[in-house]
């Protein structure tokens, strides 16, 4: 692994809690969410939606879009492609996710880890 790798690895997992304290008004909506199984991680390091109800959807456009903000940041700041930081913080997230919440496979079918 290369240090750009190793820095970008280091500074998805900075981002991934700050995201954290970032959300922390959606803290409790998301957490809420994902134990309900409304919302769920995919391997492209955005929130997914799991099942269709409008608080879902627009809780899973809030946190993607401040998730993208951060992505590209981290993209320029790296001088990396965005589709280099979303696969990292992708697998970041997934590795991440609690039992019992939901993950999108590599078939596109929501499954619980």
């Amino acid at each position: 692994m290369n240090n750009v790798t190793k820095k970008l690895i280091k500074k998805l997992s900075g981002v991934l809690f700050i995201s954290t304290i970032t959300f922390s008004a959606w803290a409790i909506s998301l957490g809420a969410a994902k134990q309900q199984g409304l919302v769920g991680e995919m391997s492209n390091g955005y929130l997914g939606v799991v099942v269709n109800s409008p608080e879902a959807k627009s809780l899973v456009n809030s946190v993607n879009q401040k998730r993208k903000q951060i992505y590209m940041d981290l993209a320029r700041k790296n001088k990396i492609t965005m589709e280099q930081v979303t696969t990292l913080a992708g697998k970041k997230a997934l590795a991440k996710t609690k039992p019992g919440h939901f993950i999108k496979n590599t078939s596109g079918q929501w499954i619980k880890k």
